[in-house]
This record gives C-alpha cells, sequence and structure tokens, in this order.
C-alpha cells in the first residue's frame, strides 16, 4: 500500500487492487438473513465518553481521505483506534462533525505522529481485503467518543452481524433487550460515526428490503440504497428490491 505517511487531508490514498480470497457465503436472496450472536465483527471498542469532551480536551484526531472502489472514505484515527469513517461526505463537513461529536481539534494526517499514521495505513490495507471479498472482519480497534448510552447499546447490537449475514431493525432491538424500539435503533444506526467497521449496511427492514442508509451522509435517498446494496453484494448477500 506504499508509505502510510504520504496521507495527506483531502488527498486520496492509492486503493490498488485487494488480494484474492474466499468470499464470505451468500445467504440467499430475499428476507432477513440469520445473523448468529458469535465473535463481533470489529475488536472491542475502547471506551470512549458517553457525552461530548469539551473542546481541546484531548489531543487532535488525524484526519484522512482514502479512495476505494466505492468512493473516497474519509476516516479520524489516532494511535488508539478510529474515531470516525464516513463514505458520502466532504472533508469540511467530516472535519466539522467528529470535532462536534468528539470535543477534539483535528490535523491533517501528515501532521500526525508515526502510530497514528500506521492505523490509518493498517485501515487501508483492510478495506481493500474486505472490498476484494478476502477479509471478513476488521481487526483495528474502535474508539466511540461522544455517543450516548442508547447509541453505544444499539451498535454492539449490530456489531453481532456477522459478514454475509443480516438483521432487520426490529431484530437488533430484541437482541438488546428492547422489543418494539426499532425504530430507535434505525435512528441510532443512522448516527454511527464508523460505518462499515459496525456494519450498519447489515440492518434492513423488516420485510427483507434495504431499509434506509447513510444517516446524514450526502446523496439522494436512492444513491445511498445503491452503496447499501454494494457493501452487501461485497459479502455475498443480495435483497429483493
Amino acid at each position: 500500500m506504499g508509505d502510510p505517511t504520504r496521507f495527506v487531508e483531502g488527498d486520496r490514498a492509492g486503493f490498488g487492487p485487494g488480494p484474492g480470497g474466499a468470499r464470505g457465503q451468500s445467504s440467499g436472496v430475499g428476507g432477513t438473513h440469520p445473523a448468529p450472536l458469535a465473535a463481533p465483527y470489529t475488536r472491542p471498542m475502547n471506551s470512549g465518553s458517553g457525552r461530548n469532551r469539551e473542546a481541546g480536551a484531548g489531543p487532535p484526531l488525524a484526519l484522512a481521505v482514502l479512495e476505494s472502489k466505492l468512493g473516497p472514505v474519509h476516516v479520524a484515527a489516532s494511535p488508539e483506534g478510529i474515531h470516525g469513517l464516513e463514505l458520502r461526505t466532504t472533508p469540511e463537513a467530516f472535519a466539522a462533525a467528529v470535532a462536534r461529536r468528539t470535543g477534539r481539534p483535528t490535523q491533517q494526517i501528515a501532521d500526525a505522529d508515526g502510530a497514528t499514521r500506521a492505523m490509518v495505513h493498517r485501515l487501508e490495507v483492510e478495506l481493500v481485503e474486505h472490498l476484494a471479498g478476502a477479509r471478513q472482519a476488521f481487526d483495528l480497534p474502535i474508539v466511540l467518543e461522544g455517543v450516548g448510552d442508547w447509541d453505544r447499546r444499539v451498535l454492539e447490537g449490530v456489531r453481532t452481524i456477522q459478514c454475509g449475514a443480516t438483521a432487520s431493525y426490529g431484530e437488533v432491538a430484541r437482541r438488546i433487550g428492547s422489543p418494539g424500539a426499532a425504530r430507535a435503533v434505525g435512528g441510532a444506526v443512522g448516527r454511527n460515526p464508523v460505518g462499515l467497521l459496525i456494519p450498519c449496511h447489515r440492518v434492513i427492514a423488516g420485510d427483507g428490503t434495504l431499509g434506509g442508509f447513510g444517516g446524514s451522509w450526502f446523496g439522494s435517498r436512492a444513491e445511498l440504497l445503491e452503496l447499501k446494496r454494494a457493501l452487501l453484494a461485497v459479502e455475498g448477500v443480495t435483497l429483493r428490491s
């Protein structure tokens, strides 16, 4: 993937073809795909505060823009892990959202320390592998800051949905002990600050259709649902329209 120090805010890091490998098994067409309670999709999330920190209370987070076959991937990182990941946004909007949520200043990745640049480089490699169908689970640590208790509960539930499986909003609500809270689950999923790493694209409507996707990401509903469909297709999942 090259020298990780070359990432610069607004630049595109090279995303060449990933290595080959077995794709996650398809779960068939239509309906809610079984989502077994197994090993989490990513490593355990670090214990970030459930409330926003005061501005400047922590060290700056480094921002990078990686290139993928699905478009630019905007990342906020530190030596501890990944603090933010979005697809359909701009560098300016992403930086503002990260600073508002975490209460931290941000900086360009070129100004970050070596450990942070290495963390972003690891993400680049794992994204290439995942989008090539060669990696089912990300090994990067996630750090959630400025995320409330309810959203954290929901995101922990979403993380139990394995690659190649889906679960409805209602099913996620039942998993976390709040049956009947499907709409509230949908709201929390839409606020997911680390898309892909916490796989909100695997949460679908109860009738087996795509449901929603992207939260505040830019783009029309149709464009965001096409992105969700593409992410599921990488994992071998096809849903009816």
